[in-house]
């Protein structure tokens, strides 16, 4: 079957407009054949979906600065960026685990301030690593207006849970560099402060679950740089993939999406995610070869994606679009595991990317399903 697409400022296109810190987006409105909510896990669980889940529009997302709301000078923790704050320059911030951090306006988020070191010896974490009391949070003024006045039933509910153990551990003790020394010099003491981690992670993830319909979790975690991972495969079997693994059983339990945020070249580590169960995986689409990754690990998980083949910047022809559109989908899009972003200021290249991946990719799983 052949659906129909809508000419971007057709009068009689179905259409809805959204604000957002960006500004006002016009979306088209499509007649789904199942819920939103229901193809995302499909698609996810590479299960027969119906067609490629489309971020911008079918994705509602709440950071964990939003979340959890401090209750003195502590800001809260440390990966969101700052669309409200008043301040225009760099700023020091101390998050929810006593760790400094310096936001650069003119990078768009925080990093570590320079120097900073909370844990000297890794074998002492136990006494410098102070892990926050959650009852000490306020949990209950955003979510109450978020469930009252923003929250959408009809669209995927994505949380942001933060730092992941190799991130929050890297913050510890002050850098990459102090890191890495560590997982080579006392990998024990390293485990002991992962597993005590991802304790305090499920907590966090109970408490969240109490209060909101999560369907989508995201969780950091950067193992790699983009020319290699930062450690080794027997690093990751001896200190990360256990306490990592618990965490993604326990929230694939509560019927969540795990979507996993890795940045740089992790090529390497592939095999282990297949093994860690994760369900979507965030990737650095430069440093990696999405291509291969699909072609080898495609039924294990999945990942997202713009359009293949668009530079951007650049305004294609309605055609050309269209094209490279079809040509992303037969790639990415067999047998689930693929969401789509378009990528586009020009709000006409928007509307005909994502009209083409919705219309098309129906097509694509119709074919495909069919044969099932």
């Amino acid at each position: 079957m052949e659906y129909k697409r809508y000419d971007y400022g057709d009068p009689d296109a179905p259409k809805y407009t959204v604000t957002s810190p960006f500004g006002e987006t016009t979306y088209p409105k499509f007649d789904y054949p199942i819920s939103i909510i229901e193809n995302y896990k499909r698609s996810a669980q590479l299960n027969k979906p119906m067609w490629v889940p489309l971020r911008a529009m079918e994705v509602q997302s709440i950071s964990p600065n939003d979340m959890i709301r401090p209750t003195d000078a502590v800001k809260g923790q440390s990966v969101a960026m700052d669309f409200t704050s008043p301040k225009t320059g760099d700023y020091t911030f101390t998050d929810w685990f006593e760790t400094e951090w310096t936001y650069v306006h003119s990078a768009g988020g925080p990093m570590l301030t320079p120097g900073f070191v909370q844990c000297e010896d890794v074998t002492d974490w136990e006494k410098c690593v102070k892990f926050p009391n959650f009852d000490d949070w306020d949990w209950t003024t955003f979510h109450e207006d978020y469930m009252k006045n923003r929250y959408d039933p009809n669209k995927v509910l994505a949380v942001d849970i933060g730092l992941g153990c190799t991130e929050r551990f890297v913050s510890i003790m002050g850098g990459y560099t102090e890191a890495m020394i560590a997982f080579a010099t006392e990998p024990e003491a390293c485990k002991a402060f992962f597993e005590a981690f991802i304790d305090h992670e499920i907590e966090q993830f109970d408490r969240l679950m109490a209060l909101y319909p999560i369907n989508h979790l995201t969780y950091h975690d950067d193992w790699s740089n983009e020319k290699d991972t930062f450690f080794s495969p027997a690093m990751l079997e001896d200190m990360l993939m256990e306490p990592t693994k618990r965490f993604i059983d326990h929230v694939k339990s509560k019927d969540v999406v795990f979507d996993f945020h890795i940045c740089g070249n992790m090529m390497r580590f592939a095999p282990y995610f297949a093994q860690l169960g994760v369900n979507l995986m965030q990737l650095q689409r430069r440093a990696i070869d999405a291509v291969a990754l699909k072609k080898e690990y495609g039924n294990y998980f999945g990942f997202g994606g713009g359009i293949e083949g668009l530079t951007m910047g650049t305004t294609p022809t309605k055609e050309e679009l269209v094209k490279l559109v079809r040509a992303t989908v037969d790639l990415f899009a067999p047998k689930g595991g693929f969401y789509a972003s378009v990528n586009a200021r020009d709000p006409e290249v928007f509307w005909n990317g994502i009209t083409e991946f919705y219309a098309y990719s129906r097509e694509f799983y119709d074919k495909e399903n069919a044969t099932i």
